[in-house]
C-alpha cells in the first residue's frame, strides 16, 4: 500500500488522488473541467513527500486585530502552489473550525494550530479546494463538511469516514459556524458565517473594487458571481438570485475571499453584495429580472 504522503497531487489545483506519484494519471480531472484550466506547459504532478523535501512553507497571518478577526487566522503557502488561496482558521469558544484546505501540510502547521486548540471540524468551500483534506482531517482527527451535491469531485476513498456530506440549506459544523449553500460556481458551493463573518472563498469572487470604500462611483461593483472564475464565465441572473435567498437570513459586517487580503469591511457590505447581483444582471442585459427587485435592509 502506498503511503498517502506518496500519493499523486496535481501542481495546477493541488488536488490529491489515490493513485501512487510514480504512476501519474494522464490528466487531472478538476483541471480538465472547464471551470478550471491545464496551464501553458501542461500538466505536472508532485505528492507531499516531494513538497516537503523542497522549499514550502506554510504562513500564518492574523485576518485582522479587532471586531473578532483577531480570532481568523490566513494560513497560506509559501512559495505559492497550486490556486494559491489560503485557509482561515477560526478559534471559537466551542471548538475550532478552518475553513477551506491548502495542499501542503507540515509539522509546523500541525503544532501551530495544535497550540490554539486543535481543530473540530474542516469546511471546505467547493471542489478546488478539496486539496489534500483527508490528510489535514486525519492529522487533526475531524471530521469535514461538504455539500453532497459535489461528491463526484472527490478523488481518493474515506476509509476512516472522516467526510460528511450533507444536503440541507445549511450546516452548523460547530455552535454559532454555519456553512451555507449558495450553488453557483459549482451546485454545492458554501460560504461560512460565524459572529457577523461572511468567508466566501470565491463562491462570490471578491473585485479589486471592493476593496476601496472611499467616494465609491455609483454602479462600482463589489463582488462577482463566476461559473468559471479563471475562464471568466459568469453566473445568469436566476443563480444570482438563488444565492441571495440563501444568504438573504444571516446578517454579516464583513465578507473574506478566498485570498490574503481579500477583506470588505463595511456596515453596509451586505447591501453591497446584492448591490454587485444586480449590476452583473444589469450588465448583462436585463432590465427587468427578480434579483432587481429585491432590497436590503
Amino acid at each position: 500500500m502506498v503511503d498517502s504522503e506518496d500519493l499523486l497531487i496535481c501542481v495546477a489545483c493541488g488536488t490529491q488522488f489515490d493513485v501512487p506519484a510514480d504512476d501519474p494519471l494522464k490528466g487531472c480531472r478538476i483541471c480538465d473541467d472547464p471551470r478550471q484550466f491545464i496551464p501553458p506547459g501542461g500538466q505536472t504532478w508532485t505528492s507531499l513527500s516531494k513538497m516537503r523535501a523542497g522549499n514550502y512553507q506554510n504562513k500564518f497571518k492574523p485576518v485582522g486585530d479587532s471586531n473578532g478577526e483577531e480570532s481568523m487566522t490566513s494560513i497560506w503557502t509559501e512559495p505559492k502552489f497550486g490556486i494559491g488561496q489560503r485557509a482561515i482558521l477560526v478559534q471559537t469558544e466551542h471548538g475550532n473550525v478552518l475553513w477551506d484546505c491548502i495542499t501542503y501540510l507540515d509539522a509546523e502547521t500541525i503544532d501551530f494550530i495544535k497550540q490554539r486548540g486543535g481543530l473540530k471540524a474542516i469546511v471546505i468551500s467547493h471542489p478546488h479546494y478539496y486539496s489534500t483534506h483527508l490528510e489535514w482531517a486525519k492529522a487533526f482527527e475531524c471530521p469535514v463538511f461538504f455539500a453532497k451535491d459535489d461528491d463526484e469531485w472527490l478523488n481518493r476513498a474515506d476509509p476512516d469516514e472522516r467526510r460528511r456530506l450533507f444536503t440541507a440549506a445549511s450546516e452548523e459544523v460547530v455552535e454559532g459556524v454555519i456553512a451555507i449553500k449558495t450553488g453557483g460556481h459549482f451546485p454545492g458551493s458554501l460560504v461560512l458565517h460565524w459572529a457577523g463573518h461572511l468567508m466566501i472563498a470565491d463562491s462570490f469572487v471578491t473585485t479589486p473594487s471592493a476593496l476601496y470604500h472611499v467616494d465609491r462611483m455609483p454602479g462600482t461593483t463589489s463582488y462577482a458571481f463566476m461559473w468559471a472564475v479563471p475562464n471568466m464565465i459568469p453566473l445568469p441572473p436566476a443563480e444570482l438570485h438563488k444565492m441571495w435567498q440563501a444568504i438573504k437570513p444571516f446578517e454579516f459586517e464583513s465578507t473574506h475571499g478566498a485570498f490574503v487580503g481579500q477583506e470588505v469591511r463595511a456596515k453596509e457590505v451586505k447591501r453591497r453584495v446584492l448591490e454587485s447581483m444586480k449590476i452583473q444582471t444589469k450588465a448583462m442585459g436585463w432590465d427587468e429580472h427578480a434579483v432587481l427587485e429585491e432590497s436590503w435592509p
